[in-house]
C-alpha cells in the first residue's frame, strides 16, 4: 500500500555450526574455512616464490641449442605451419589448440569441469578436446532398445569415434589403407559416396555390425557425418562439390527374396535381388527446407523434411502470425529422387506362383543407375510408408513397404568383368592360346546333351557375337546372331535353349504359346495413382544387349510374330500409341525353337514347307538348325549308353566326384566359360583386314542360283551379313584382334551347312558334291569314319557268329577294307581317326605291322 512503512525484516538468525564443525576449536575453524576458500596466493611469505636458485637458474647444455638461425619472417612462418597442418591432416593426426597443451589432467577430478562438461552434453555441444568418456562395453544397451541406445549422446559419440578410427586404420592383407585410398578415389572423381564391406565392418567393429542391421537409419547417419569429417580433414574445400558424403553397405551376408519380407524386416537393412521393370524419372525431393512468410517476409528455417510426413512451421517467429508459409525456392535444399519397380527373378520364383514385386526408392547419386530389364542387387531399408488409396481399400492401420537404396549392383558384363581378377585374365589368355580353343568350346555347350555339333557350334557363335557397326550414325548394322532350331520332339531343342539361359550373362525366356506382342515388344499401361500413361518393357528390351530365347516359336499368332520383325533386324522397337511415340533399344539375340507341322519333320519337303513361318521371319536368322530324330542302331546305342551315364553320374546321392573329373579332358568348367565369354564381349572387336572378297561374292552369287533352281528358301543379301557376322564371332572365339582367313572359311561352312540342311533329301545329296569343298573345312572326320567302322564290324560279327558256335571275342578287320569306303567320301588321312578318343573307348587298337584293325568285343555284344 502506498503510504504505509515497510515493515523491518526480522534480524538474521546466527548460523548453528554442523556436528563436525562443534568439535573443532576456533583456529581450526579458521583454518578449514581457509582450505575450503582454496589456496592463499598473497601473504607475508609471498616473496619466497622468487627467491634466487642457482642450482635451478641455468640451462642443461646436454639440451641447449646454441647454433645462430636465420630470422624467420611472418609470411614464411604461416607456409610452414600451414604445410604441418597439411602433414597431419593427411596422417590422420587431430592437432590440438593451446589450451590443450597445458591441460592439466588433473583438473578431470574438478567438479566444475565435470558440470561444464554435462551441461555441453545435454546441449550438444561436445569439442574434440573435451570428449565425453569412452564406453568400453558399448554393446550393452543397459535395457534400452538399439535404436534408441544409438541415438544417445554418449553411445552415438562412441559410435562415430570407433568408425572414424575403422576408415582411417583398416588395412587389407598388402598393408594397403583400402578406405583412405577409396576416399581419394571418391574425391578425384567429384563423387559423394563409398562403399564399406560388411564383412571388414564385421571383422574389425563387430559391435558396430551387429547395430547397424537392427537400427539402420540412425547408424547411417552417423556413418555419413563421419565420413564427412574426414573428407573434409583430408580436402577441406570439398564442401563445394557436395554438401553430403554416403556411406553404400555392400556384402550384407544375408540375401532374402523379395516374397519372404514380413513384419520381421520392417526398418531392418536387407539385401535382396530382382529385375527392374518400370522406372520413373529422376525428380526432385525436397531435403532441407525453408520458408517465406507471407506477412512479414521473415524466412523460417532450415528445417530437415522427412519422408514420412510434411514438415510446417507453427508460427512466425517475428510476426508471430501463424502463416501462411511459402517455400523458399532459392535456399530450400534439394535432392535427386526415382522409384523403381523390382520383381523376383524369372529363376527364383517358386514352381507355380506369380512374381511379386516391390518399390525402391533411390536417393542422391543412386538415380539412373539402372534401368528396366537390368538384374540388379540391391542393399537397403525396408519400411513402410504411407499409402492413402490402400488405406480405402483395405482399412485404415494397413501400409504399404518401400526398400530404401543404400547400395545398388547392377548385374552386367561390365560388372562381371570388373569383378575378374589378375588370376582370372591370364587363365582366360592362357586358354585362348590353345588352338583347339573353338573345339573345347563347342564340347562345352550344353555337355549333357549327345551330339549335336552342328548347333551347338551355332549356339558358340551366337553368345559370342559379331561387331555391330553404324557408320556416320546414320545406317545400324546389327552384330547378333540369331539362331533357328527346327525339329523332332525329343530332340533336346528346348534343353539347348535353357543352357544358354544359364550360361548367357543377361537372358530372358519365354514361350510362344505364353508370349503375346505387347509381352515381348512393350505395352502401355495408364497409373492407377497418377493416371499417366507409362511405357513397361516386353522381353526383348528387357534382353537388351543379351540373348532372348523363345521357345516353342511356330505356336506365336501371326501378328504376335511379325512385330519382332523390327527388333530381328534394326535391333529396336517403335511405339506410338495413348500419345508416346518412341523407340526402345532391343540390342539382343534371338535364339528360338520350333516344331514342324504335323509335329514330325518330313525330309521329302523343303524348310519352309515344313515349318509354318513366313520368309521375312525366315530371312532373319542367321542359322537355321533342322534336327532329325532317324533311327540309327549305332547312334541310338551310343545315345542310350551316354543318358544311362548321365543318370548314374549326376545322382544326389553321389558325393565326392569333382566337376573336373567327370568332364571331358575337352570340355571347360561352365563357370570359367562364362568368364570368357563376358571377356571376349567386353574387350575384343574384332576388326576386318584382307577379307577374301572374291570368295565370298562366289558363294553368294552361287547360292543364289541354287536357291533359285530348287526353289528352297530365298537367300537375300542378309546371307552376306551373316558370314561376316560370324567371322567376328569366330575371330572373338579366338580373342583375335583381326578376322582371318580360318575365320571366314568357317563362317561360310556354317552358312552352307544351314542352307543344305533345309532341302529337300533328293537335293541335299547333289548340292553337298557342290559345295563340298567348303563343307568339310576342318571337320572332324572322326565319328563318320567310326560310323563305317562299325559297319564293318557289323558285318564281320554277323558273318563269325553264322560260321563259328563258338563265342567271338576280338575281330580283326583289315585297314584296306576302311581305306576303300573311306576314298568314297573324300577322306585319304586315317591317322588322326587312329589317335582319336572316340577309337580308343570303343575297344579298337590299329595293329601297323600287320596293318590290321583289332577290336575287343564288349560283353553287352557277347551276352546273346
Amino acid at each position: 500500500m502506498p503510504g504505509t512503512p515497510l515493515e523491518e525484516s526480522p534480524p538474521a538468525s546466527p548460523r548453528e555450526p554442523f556436528e563436525d564443525e562443534a568439535l573443532l576449536g576456533d583456529e581450526d575453524l579458521n583454518v578449514n574455512m581457509e582450505e575450503e576458500d582454496g589456496e592463499e596466493l598473497f601473504g607475508d611469505n609471498m616473496e619466497n616464490d622468487y627467491r634466487p636458485m642457482p642450482h635451478l637458474d641455468h640451462y642443461d647444455e646436454r639440451i641447449l641449442d646454441d647454433e645462430d638461425y636465420d630470422a624467420m619472417s611472418i609470411d614464411a612462418r604461416v607456409a610452414a605451419e600451414e604445410e604441418m597442418r597439411r602433414r597431419d591432416r593427411e596422417m590422420g593426426i587431430l592437432r590440438r589448440d593451446d589450451r590443450e597443451l597445458f591441460y592439466d589432467r588433473d583438473d578431470e577430478d574438478d567438479p566444475r569441469q565435470r558440470r561444464k562438461q554435462a551441461e555441453k552434453a545435454a546441449t550438444g555441444v561436445i569439442d574434440d578436446e573435451e570428449m565425453i568418456e569412452s564406453i568400453e562395453n558399448l554393446e550393452d544397451t543397459k535395457g534400452y532398445t538399439i535404436k534408441d541406445w544409438v541415438v544417445m549422446m554418449g553411445p552415438r559419440t562412441e559410435i562415430a569415434n570407433r568408425f572414424k578410427n575403422f576408415l582411417r586404420t583398416y588395412v587389407n592383407s598388402r598393408g594397403q589403407y583400402i578406405y583412405k585410398e577409396k576416399i581419394r578415389r571418391m574425391c578425384e572423381n567429384n563423387q559423394s559416396s563409398f562403399t564399406v564391406e560388411f564383412p571388414n565392418l564385421a571383422n574389425k567393429e563387430h559391435v558396430l555390425a551387429y547395430f547397424l542391421p537392427e537400427a539402420p537409419f540412425q547408424m547411417l547417419e552417423i556413418f555419413d557425418e563421419v565420413a564427412k569429417d574426414i573428407v573434409l580433414s583430408m580436402y577441406p574445400s570439398y564442401n563445394r562439390v557436395t554438401n553430403e558424403i554416403h556411406i553404400r553397405i555392400s556384402g550384407l551376408p544375408l540375401i532374402e527374396e523379395l516374397r519372404t519380407f514380413r513384419k520381421l524386416h520392417v526398418n531392418q537393412l536387407v539385401r535382396t535381388l530382382g529385375v527392374v521393370t518400370a522406372t520413373t524419372g529422376v525428380l526432385p525431393q525436397l531435403s532441407v527446407v525453408k520458408f517465406d512468410c507471407t506477412k512479414c517476409g521473415f524466412i523460417l528455417g532450415p528445417f530437415p523434411q522427412t519422408q514420412d510426413q510434411e514438415v510446417q512451421p507453427g508460427a512466425c517467429p517475428e510476426c508471430q502470425s501463424s502463416g501462411p508459409f511459402t517455400i523458399n525456392m532459392e535456399q530450400t535444399l534439394y535432392r535427386n529422387y526415382q522409384k523403381i519397380t523390382l520383381q523376383e527373378s524369372p529363376g527364383r520364383i517358386p514352381a507355380g506362383r506369380v512374381p511379386r514385386s516391390k518399390d525402391c526408392i533411390l536417393l542422391a547419386d543412386l538415380c539412373d543407375r539402372c534401368k528396366p530389364g537390368d538384374e540388379v542387387d540391391i542393399t537397403g531399408i525396408y519400411t513402410n510408408t504411407y499409402d492413402g488409396s490402400l488405406n480405402v481399400d483395405n482399412g485404415f492401420p494397413v501400409f504399404s513397404t518401400v526398400i530404401f537404396a543404400n547400395h545398388l549392383v547392377v548385374k552386367d558384363c561390365k560388372q562381371i568383368v570388373q569383378s575378374l581378377t589378375d588370376d582370372d585374365i591370364s587363365a582366360i589368355i592362357k586358354m585362348s592360346k590353345d588352338h583347339r580353343i573353338a573345339d573345347r568350346i563347342i564340347a562345352s555347350i550344353a555337355p549333357s546333351i549327345y551330339g549335336h555339333d552342328y548347333i551347338k557350334r551355332g549356339l558358340a557363335l551366337s553368345l559370342f557375337g559379331g561387331e555391330p557397326k553404324n557408320p556416320g550414325q546414320k545406317h545400324k548394322i546389327r552384330g547378333d546372331i540369331n539362331v533357328l532350331i527346327c525339329g523332332d520332339p525329343g530332340t533336346a531343342k528346348s534343353q539347348f535353349l535353357k543352357f544358354v539361359e544359364k550360361i548367357a550373362p543377361r537372358a530372358i525366356f519365354t514361350t510362344g504359346q505364353g508370349a503375346s506382342a505387347v509381352g515381348l515388344t512393350a505395352y502401355i499401361h495408364k497409373n492407377p495413382v497418377s493416371k499417366e500413361w507409362t511405357l513397361e518393357a516386353g522381353a526383348l528390351v528387357l534382353a537388351d544387349q543379351g540373348v532372348c530365347l523363345i521357345d516353342e516359336f511356330d505356336k506365336m499368332n501371326d501378328q504376335d510374330r511379325t512385330s519382332i520383325h523390327e527388333a530381328m533386324e534394326q535391333q529396336s522397337i517403335s511405339i506410338s500409341k495413348a500419345g508416346i511415340v518412341t523407340s526402345l533399344q532391343a540390342r539382343c539375340s534371338v535364339i528360338a525353337a520350333a516344331n514342324p507341322i504335323g509335329g514330325r519333320y518330313d525330309a521329302s519337303m523343303t524348310f519352309a514347307e515344313n515349318v509354318n513361318l513366313t520368309d521375312p521371319i525366315l530371312s532373319r536368322f542367321d542359322i537355321l538348325c533342322v534336327v532329325r530324330d532317324e533311327v540309327d542302331p549305332i547312334q541310338d546305342e551310343h545315345l542310350a549308353r551316354f543318358v544311362v551315364d548321365s543318370h548314374i553320374r549326376h545322382h544326389p546321392s553321389k558325393k565326392g566326384d569333382d566337376e573336373e573329373t567327370e568332364m571331358n579332358e575337352m570340355q571347360v568348367p561352365q563357370e570359367m566359360l562364362k568368364k570368357y565369354i563376358v571377356y571376349a564381349r567386353q574387350n575384343i572387336h574384332p576388326k576386318l583386314q584382307n577379307m577374301n572378297q572374291d570368295k565370298v561374292a562366289n558363294i553368294y552369287s552361287q547360292l543364289r542360283q541354287e536357291s533359285l533352281a530348287t526353289g528352297s528358301l530365298p537367300i537375300t543379301v542378309r546371307h552376306i551379313e551373316s558370314i561376316i557376322r560370324m567371322s567376328e564371332a569366330y575371330a572373338r572365339m579366338h580373342l583375335r584382334e583381326y578376322v582371318q582367313e580360318e575365320d571366314v572359311n568357317m563362317a561360310v561352312r556354317m552358312v552352307l551347312e544351314s542352307f543344305v540342311e533345309t532341302q529337300k533329301y533328293s537335293v541335299m545329296k547333289s548340292m553337298r558334291q557342290v559345295f563340298q569343298r567348303y563343307l568339310l573345312y576342318k571337320k572332324d572326320h572322326s565319328e563318320l569314319l567310326f560310323y563305317i567302322l562299325r559297319q564293318l564290324v557289323q558285318d564281320q560279327l554277323t558273318f563269325q557268329r553264322a560260321t563259328n558256335d563258338t563265342e567271338v571275342l576280338t575281330i580283326e578287320i583289315d585297314e584296306k577294307d576302311l581305306i576303300d569306303k573311306a576314298k568314297q567320301i573324300d577322306i585319304h588321312d586315317l591317322k588322326p581317326f587312329y589317335q582319336s578318343r572316340i577309337f580308343e573307348s570303343n575297344h579298337f587298337s590299329f595293329d601297323a605291322k600287320r596293318k590290321v584293325i583289332v577290336h575287343t568285343v564288349p560283353e553287352t555284344l557277347t551276352e546273346e
